[in-house]
């Protein structure tokens, strides 16, 4: 088993992805913002931590120092707040374009070349519905994802002759605290009522499996919905990955 490296590890979905390759055999790094979150995944799970801000190019090179990684799960990502595009604040633009897209494309940067070299690799990137559908007052949100979409295939396309995957992600409605802060409790419960939501270990369990392939098979990209919702707008018009 190679070294996997997982970022926004700390939490949600990036959390449970790197328990899941740990539980594989695999060596995890987990990288993230939040150190008491990850000295408890070493703690509990044997997952070596690496605090970086992976928006600070300096903090992400340190971030990488020693690792060759195999496997990088390109997680972290942030919400900017639901507005109308006229009233969102421009740091809060520059924040998310930072850190769910120039923040990606310099990690895979800075890990994809060595996979190259070596001949093996497989990069998974989280995605989500809203970069393949419209929603109103995530216009900055679904332009990242979109991005994100778009560079997956694309970069696929550059490393498969070097035998290195690639696999887009596309989350529709995952249970996790990504809408904390942003939705009032009341909200979140309404979204994710009556097992509505798919959940973070779901989501693991479908990268374990698509890289489980023969590495003679490449999925571009899996889309992960909860069954009612039965098409990537959720029906009802509501986002919650």
């Amino acid at each position: 088993m190679g070294q996997a490296l997982v970022t926004g590890a700390t939490s949600g979905i990036g959390r449970a992805i790197a328990i899941a390759l740990k539980g594989a055999g695999h060596e995890v790094v987990a990288v993230g913002r939040r150190g008491e979150a990850l000295a408890a995944l070493e703690r509990e799970h044997g997952i070596a931590g690496r605090r970086a801000d992976l928006a600070d190019r300096k903090a992400a090179r340190a971030a990488l120092a020693g690792l060759a990684p195999d496997i990088l799960v390109n997680n972290a990502g942030v919400m900017p707040p639901l507005a109308h595009f006229c009233d969102t604040d421009e740091d809060e633009i520059d924040r998310a374009v930072t850190v769910n897209l120039s923040s990606v494309l310099l990690l895979t940067r800075l890990v994809a070349p060595g996979m190259r070299a070596r001949g093996r690799g497989h990069i998974f990137f989280t995605g989500s519905t809203a970069g393949h559908a419209a929603f109103a007052h995530y216009a900055v949100y679904c332009a990242t994802k979109a991005a994100i979409g778009g560079f997956a295939q694309a970069l696929r396309l550059d490393m498969a002759p070097a035998g290195v995957r690639v696999t887009e992600i596309v989350a529709g409605r995952v249970e996790t605290g990504l809408y904390k802060g942003l939705l009032g409790e009341e909200a979140r419960a309404a979204m994710y009522a009556g097992n509505s939501a798919v959940q973070p270990e779901d989501v693991a369990a479908m990268v374990l499996a698509v890289h489980g392939l023969p590495a003679s098979v490449d999925v571009a990209r899996f889309d992960i919905l909860p069954t009612h919702q039965a098409t990537a707008t959720g029906g009802a018009g509501k986002k919650g990955d």
